[in-house]
């Protein structure tokens, strides 16, 4: 692969991005916009309404981040709103006019849109993370000028492998465990026979919420995937793959990402990730334990350098187009690896130096946490900790007539909470899998080899300082931006 310069293929360009609202999109947004202001127009499609409501969402979610970074009057001249949905054809685009000139115009489409949550209502995450995907892949055959599209997933489709894990794809009806086929459209009518019995018996909406959110893990541990949105991305790989046809497709997958490396300034985050939960709980003082490998490799990749490998991948196969589909696992575990032992350490180094300050004016004292290195042991700490107290306080509270009945019905909820969630990310405490990044070597490689704008777009892990990064960047940053 030959690499021209970015800033010139860029120079007059047509983009649609999805999920435009998102952490990714806002800095790819206005990283393209601040480096090539050239650009001939972003299309941003939000799931809106209408034009108005496009307007407002955007305005609440988006504008302020870019206020104090760019020129705001290039920013409104370049940006076109689109109100859609993309888990509906066309992308649930109302507007034919807007449509039929961004069939004519796009010459590339970024699909940044997802949800994110382990536990998301399956409906929802099937609506969106697979059949959002051929939506945006149906789309993009209309464009007559289209030279590449980008869908951006994430690595842990992989579900729960250990070992060196390979940039492979994933084939239609395939299943991680070994199980029948894998069939999409089934899940689908599924999905709708849940959903129809559940209206039928007269659920409520927080019932058929639970009620999806529990199909959404079910349906997935049955076919090999640990939670909801792994799964259904994963299909959603599949999807596109299955009718690519012969269109220049590229599927860019990330580990878990955090706060910007670099620009629009260090330390940027948006919303609370995995690590960042931890160091949210910690620095507060109520994170008692920690359950996980101290040994394992918590694969971090700053969220900067996800969207110059996005930037630079459009770059390479727009400009030498292939009917093959290529997928760049973006991460650190195989280049430069963290490990959860570092993470433990760098959140007491920092909280200890700088104390959280609560809303009584007081610092907090942190200090080491008991580590559970294994799920046996976490059963005995919350066994002796909490689950006997509550077995206590259920006896009491039958012994004086239900009076204690509301304490008893928090701590039982709050217990069922914590068990949900460590059920959720278990599988990622305890990872011992490594992204292989040889296909993104190769293109850093051709980056490096045209010398041109190489230092712009950055995405080599290998030279990330993890001890300046995490004391004096994303500890702060998620300080700054996170915690309330």
């Amino acid at each position: 692969m030959e690499l021209g310069s970015v800033l010139q293929f860029l120079e007059n360009k047509s983009i649609l991005v999805t999920g435009a609202t998102g952490f990714l999109a806002k800095i790819f947004v206005e990283k393209i916009l601040r480096v090539q202001p050239n650009v001939k127009k972003l299309y941003l499609l939000l799931r809106a309404a209408d034009s108005k409501s496009a307007i407002q969402r955007f305005n609440n979610e988006t504008i302020y981040s870019f206020s104090e970074l760019l020129d705001l009057v290039i920013f409104e001249e370049k940006i076109t709103l689109v109100p859609g949905d993309m888990s509906r054809e066309a992308l649930g685009v109302m507007d034919s006019n807007l449509t039929e000139e961004m069939w004519n115009e796009l010459d590339v489409i970024i699909n940044l849109a997802a949800t994110t949550s382990f536990d998301e209502r399956y409906d929802v995450a099937l609506g969106l993370n697979t059949y959002g995907a051929k939506n945006v892949l149906n789309f993009a055959k209309k464009c007559v000028k289209l030279k590449v599209l980008i869908h951006v997933s994430t690595a842990y489709v992989s579900g729960e492998r250990s070992g060196l894990i390979v940039e492979n794809s994933y084939k239609m009806g395939e299943t991680l465990n070994g199980a029948s086929g894998l069939d999409i459209d089934m899940e689908k009518k599924v999905v709708e026979q849940e959903l129809n019995q559940l209206y039928s018996e007269g659920a409520s909406e927080q019932a058929i919420t639970l009620a999806m959110k529990d199909l959404g893990i079910k349906r997935a541990k049955i076919h090999g995937w640990p939670n909801t949105y792994v799964f259904t991305k994963a299909m959603g790989e599949m999807v596109i793959e299955e009718s690519k046809e012969n269109m220049s497709l590229v599927i860019i997958r990330p580990t878990i990402i955090t706060s910007t490396y670099k620009e629009p300034f260090p330390g940027w985050a948006e919303g609370i990730r995995t690590i960042d939960s931890l160091a949210l709980g910690y620095g507060k003082g109520r994170l008692t334990c920690f359950l996980g490998d101290p040994k394992a490799i918590v694969d971090v990749i700053p969220a900067d350098m996800v969207v110059n490998a996005i930037i630079v991948a459009i770059v390479g196969h727009a400009e030498q187009p292939s009917n093959d589909l290529v997928i760049y696992q973006v991460g650190s575990s195989s280049r430069n690896p963290v490990r959860y032992r570092n993470i433990q350490d760098y959140g007491y180094l920092y909280f200890t130096k700088k104390p959280w300050i609560n809303k009584d004016g007081k610092p907090v004292i942190v200090g080491k946490v008991t580590v559970l290195d294994t799920m046996d042991s976490f059963h005995r700490y919350m066994a002796i900790r909490y689950v006997l107290p509550l077995k206590g306080l259920e006896l009491v509270n039958i012994a004086f007539c239900q009076y204690f009945q509301r304490m008893y019905g928090d701590l039982n909820r709050k217990i069922n909470f914590v068990m949900r969630l460590v059920e959720l990310y278990r599988p990622y405490l305890f990872f011992n899998g490594i992204y292989d990044d040889t296909n993104t070597e190769n293109l850093r490689m051709a980056a490096r080899e045209s010398a041109v704008e190489k230092d712009m777009f950055y995405f080599d892990p290998k030279y990330i300082d993890w001890d300046d990064y995490f004391l004096n960047i994303h500890i702060p940053g998620i300080v700054k931006f996170v915690f309330k």
